[in-house]
């Protein structure tokens, strides 16, 4: 067990880093270039390391704050997700609640730093970023009871063992894993919700709200950033991992790593294929997922009234 922990914390701190170089090179690829090395984001995190954070006079405490417990919040979700498919190093009844308010907490973390400059750029790109996440959490709660009705267990490591074994469980399942990753690409702003890379003042969220940190301070928010991706990819990997209760814990935990570079390539391909939305479309968007978690919830409930 202490083999797995380690193992746990070894993953959840190096996979990030190999998680966007895989998306970057992915976007590469379909465009007809070579990309960057995959792990260029180590490389930048410790470049912005070695420098100095510049802070305008107009900042109080939560601006500096703001990076570290959002970095913080990202690493304290992994180890509530089972990052290896099997097990995580913290599990108790509904947890899943808490993994939704450690991430929420983040994300209100980065919101009030962003307001903190007294920036109407940043405090726009705030104002989104709270909008799409209180339409985007009834999804994941959706999915959370189906999957809790579905299983009759109350932990995320026993209910993402769900697997389909009737029609009703497999349109649950599918909805489950469409809205998870529908949850997955707004939490972390990826296409085609938002553009990590876009410059564009009038289409950004989540860059606008953290350009004015430097140094370490960006630093620790890329590298949060990416942890709170692979998080969520890892939840989706656990979610369709075929060996996930038929394994030893380390094919499992090989298997659910080898998935989860595979969603970060699907992540790429998306981007690299689909246009970013509008941003009157982002909402749509964001309701689908909660629609596909309804979808998983009355599937549920179809189903037990069924053999009822």
């Amino acid at each position: 067990m202490t083999a797995l922990l380690a193992l746990h914390v070894v993953v959840l701190l190096a996979l990030p880093t190999f998680v966007v170089g895989a998306i970057n090179r992915t976007k590469a690829l379909w465009s007809g270039r070579r990309g960057q090395p995959l792990a260029q984001l180590a490389f930048d995190v410790v470049r912005l390391l070695r420098k100095r954070a510049v802070y305008s006079r107009g900042t109080t405490p939560v601006f500096r704050l703001t990076p570290w417990l959002g970095l913080a919040t990202a690493l304290a979700a992994g180890l509530l997700v089972p990052v290896l498919g099997s097990t995580a190093p913290i599990s108790f009844p509904f947890d899943f609640v808490a993994f939704a308010y450690v991430w929420g907490l983040g994300r209100v973390a980065l919101i009030l730093g962003a307001l903190d400059t007294g920036s109407a750029f940043e405090g726009m790109g705030a104002s989104r970023e709270a909008t799409f996440a209180a339409l985007l959490e009834p999804a994941f709660f959706l999915v959370a009871g189906a999957m809790c009705l579905l299983t009759n267990k109350r932990s995320f490591s026993a209910v993402l063992e769900l697997r389909p074994t009737g029609a009703i469980d497999g349109a649950a399942w599918v909805a489950s894993v469409v809205a998870l990753f529908i949850v997955v690409q707004v939490e972390s702003a990826r296409m085609p919700v938002d553009d990590p890379t876009t410059h564009l003042e009038l289409t950004m969220v989540h860059e606008v709200m953290v350009l004015d940190h430097s140094g370490p301070d960006l630093a620790a928010l890329q590298a949060g950033a990416a942890i709170k991706l692979t998080v969520g990819l890892s939840l989706v990997a656990a979610l369709v991992n075929p060996v996930v209760g038929h394994a030893t814990p380390l094919a499992t935990a090989a298997v659910n790593v080898m998935l989860t570079l595979a969603l970060a390539i699907a992540v790429g391909t998306v981007e690299s294929l689909v246009a970013r939305l509008a941003m009157r479309a982002v909402p749509r968007y964001v309701v689908a997922g909660v629609v596909a978690g309804g979808i998983a919830l009355l599937a549920t409930t179809f189903g037990a009234g069924g053999t009822g």
